[in-house]
């Protein structure tokens, strides 16, 4: 696209807005990711300190879920003025914020040198990440999204999902790095605060990135129509009621499989299996390796064969292999722990992940679409993702230490998912064969990669 919303015959716009948005978000998920892992591993001594190690670890994980229940408002936040003046503002603002928070949780005090300030601090920090990170996907997904030619909008919202996924290894490697190089003591000591104080400079550079990339031309386009919204996301919701439905349960599955796998599973796998920390740590680092080659192969996949199609894979692999994942975790074999790890989130969670900027942005209209994707989005990773630890720890808890009941929890999710995909994949092929009806032999026919009426 050109600046005047006219096609690009030379891509040169959608490469720049693709690499500003996955740099961005390579900054801004690696602050986010670093603190669930630091919540699996060692805030809990250090922050919420007591007898019970278990009780230690659900305050822990409790913090993590504060961030998540501030991202449905900083997506309201960033959403309205990301719709109203722009959306690279919005992306420049988001990740100050993120890497000024996670630089100070590097230097925050602990319990045992400040008291109950610390873990008040903490939460105030875990806050503001979940603020800044609501405005993250919506933006930076908008950016790759708006700017991609017509027929590779799965490729290019995909780097998004790169991005996070480079932010996850880079987040995993550092821990795995100081707590394979110093001792235990040392780690809990000190170790553990680099990897947070390093968000300066990985902010620094990201700044740098996506301070020098223009506005969507689709924003562009529409703001100088006059499409602007006084509010957006009441627009979106007064016009657009259904979209917020398909993009929750849609992305339920998704998001809980996730976050099981990412974080619950270090906690389970060290506290209730016996299993080393850095067994988990290494998994996550080469399914994240691997994700740098398989989420942009998925996406190609899906921009020529569906969307749909994908998402209905991947939901349906989140249901088999819900429980396979938890029996592996129970063997405590190395091996076998980092196969299950790669197979679970390429699979089912990558495949869903890979395949989501597309569906759920052109759910919305242009001139609502950051207020409207970006909420529905972020509303579903408060009540999905930032559950998801709590409930796994309580179900493994009832369960006498068995994570059965957590599996459990992953399929159902995951079931929904999929009963969601399939009835919109059928409406949209119900449209099409009703648009059908008269056209010529021989004409084009819509593709399955187009919004519901």
């Amino acid at each position: 696209m050109t600046d005047t919303g006219q096609p690009d015959p030379t891509g040169t716009t959608a490469r720049r807005a693709g690499w500003a948005s996955m740099v961005g978000a390579i900054a801004d998920w690696y602050d986010y990711f670093l603190y669930g892992t630091a919540a699996a591993l060692v805030l809990g001594p250090l922050y919420f300190p007591g007898s019970n190690s278990t009780a230690g670890t659900l305050a822990a994980f409790a913090t993590f879920a504060v961030g998540f229940f501030f991202r449905p408002v900083g997506s309201i936040f960033f959403g309205h003025f990301g719709d109203r003046i722009g959306r690279k503002r919005m992306l420049v603002l988001t990740m100050l914020l993120m890497g000024g928070s996670s630089t100070l949780i590097g230097v925050l005090p602990t319990y045992a040198q400040i008291g109950v300030a610390a873990p008040v601090l903490l939460v105030v920090l875990r806050a503001i990440q979940g603020f800044a990170v609501g405005g993250e996907w919506g933006g930076a997904t908008l950016m790759a999204v708006e700017s991609a030619p017509p027929q590779r909008k799965a490729f290019f919202g995909s780097v998004v999902q790169t991005g996070a996924y480079v932010g996850l290894l880079v987040a995993t490697g550092a821990f795995y790095l100081f707590s394979s190089l110093l001792s235990d003591p040392a780690f809990l000591s000190w170790g553990w605060r680099v990897p947070f104080l390093a968000s300066a400079v990985i902010l620094g550079v990201g700044f740098w990135v996506r301070r020098g990339v223009e506005d969507t031309p689709e924003f562009r386009s529409a703001r100088e129509e006059g499409k602007v919204r006084k509010v957006p996301l009441w627009s979106a919701l007064r016009e657009n009621p259904k979209s917020f439905l398909i993009v929750i349960g849609m992305r339920l599955g998704e998001n809980v499989a996730n976050y099981m796998v990412l974080t619950f599973a270090i906690a389970y796998a060290t506290s209730r299996a016996g299993v080393s920390k850095n067994v988990l740590l290494v998994a996550l680092i080469i399914t994240s390796a691997a994700s740098l080659f398989t989420v942009p192969l998925i996406a190609r996949y899906a921009d020529r064969y569906g969307y749909y199609r994908v998402y209905v894979f991947g939901a349906a692999a989140g249901i088999c292999l819900a429980f396979p994942f938890f029996w592996s975790l129970d063997t405590g074999n190395t091996v076998v722990i980092i196969l299950a790890t790669l197979v679970v989130l390429t699979s089912a969670e990558i495949a869903m992940a890979a395949v989501q900027q597309p569906i759920f942005t052109e759910l919305f209209d242009t001139e609502f679409r950051y207020s409207g994707a970006g909420f529905a989005y972020q509303f579903t990773a408060a009540v999905g993702g930032g559950l998801t630890p709590l409930i796994a720890a309580w179900l493994v808890d009832l369960g006498g230490g068995s994570g059965n009941l957590a599996a459990g929890y992953m399929a159902l999710v995951c079931a929904i998912a999929l009963a969601t995909t399939v009835a919109v994949r059928r409406r949209i092929r119900a449209t099409h064969k009703a648009a059908d009806t008269g056209t010529p032999r021989g004409a084009a026919r819509p593709s399955e990669n187009t919004t519901l009426p």
